[in-house]
Order: C-alpha cells, then sequence, then structure tokens
C-alpha cells in the first residue's frame, strides 16, 4: 500500500495510484502559472502581484494599479469550455458535485472583482500551451485600457 496525504474528504478511492497523483496537483504555481509569469517577464510586463489575498478570490496574478486580474485555470479541474473533458468514472456523483463547486466557486470570484471595479481575464491552461503569445496579447490590451 501507498503512503501519502490523502484529502480525509474525498471518498475511499478504487485506485491508490490513481489517487496519490490526483492528490499531488498542486492549488498555487501551477506549470500553466509560471508559463505565463515568465512569459509575461520576458514581454517586460513586470508590477504584479500572486495571489494576493487582499483581493476577492486570491487571484493568480494582479496588477493593482491597473486593476486586471488573472485567474489561469487548469482544463480538467475548472471544467474548461473547449476542452470538455469527461468525468472521472469512479465515484462520479463525487466528482460531478466538485466540479460543480469549483465552476461556481470562479464564477463568485470574478463577480465580486468585477463588483469593485476590476478587469478580470481567465486563462486556460489549453490556451497558454497552444498559443501563449496570444494571451500575453489579452493581457497587454487589458493593461492599455485601464
Amino acid at each position: 500500500m501507498i503512503k501519502y496525504n490523502r484529502d480525509k474528504r474525498s471518498p475511499r478511492p478504487k485506485n491508490a495510484i490513481v489517487s496519490k497523483v490526483m492528490s499531488a496537483n498542486k492549488s498555487k504555481n501551477t506549470k500553466p502559472e509560471l508559463l505565463l509569469r515568465k512569459a509575461l517577464w520576458a514581454e517586460g510586463i513586470k508590477g504584479y502581484r500572486i495571489h494576493s489575498k487582499l483581493l476577492p478570490g486570491k487571484p493568480d496574478i494582479a496588477f493593482i494599479s491597473k486593476k486586471v486580474a488573472l485567474f489561469i485555470n487548469g482544463c480538467f479541474w475548472h471544467r474548461c469550455p473547449y476542452c470538455n473533458y469527461q468525468l472521472p468514472k469512479n465515484n462520479t456523483a463525487f466528482w460531478q458535485n466538485k466540479f460543480e463547486k469549483n465552476v461556481e466557486r470562479d464564477n463568485k470570484k470574478i463577480t465580486a472583482l468585477k463588483e469593485i471595479g476590476w478587469t478580470t481575464i481567465t486563462i486556460w491552461e489549453c490556451e497558454l500551451q497552444k498559443n501563449h503569445k496570444e494571451q500575453i496579447l489579452k493581457v497587454q490590451r487589458a493593461l492599455n485600457k485601464s
């Protein structure tokens, strides 16, 4: 049996290896976040804060002076509208509920920021992989509008 720290809120997994892999996913400083931050720096776009606790929803990247917040979402966990991932085959009800709550939480974060005058941009993992330069242009346009 594999020993690791498992979130006790989730149902008992049928496959310990799959569970270990799922448990190892990070919420901060993910590969897509690091890719975007590296690309922003390469384009000379600096002056942002990461995971600011001062803002609703702790955006992944926030340009405080411009009031622009970026959320870099993983396609699987946040239910990307482009990728159309299927639900896991085991514990389907649990996963359906979890994903619905993730999407609901994402929408609440965006709404809370918009209510206080912020521009929000959601960048999907797949969009970064396909064309990260287009995502940089999105950010530049938002910063120039502010």
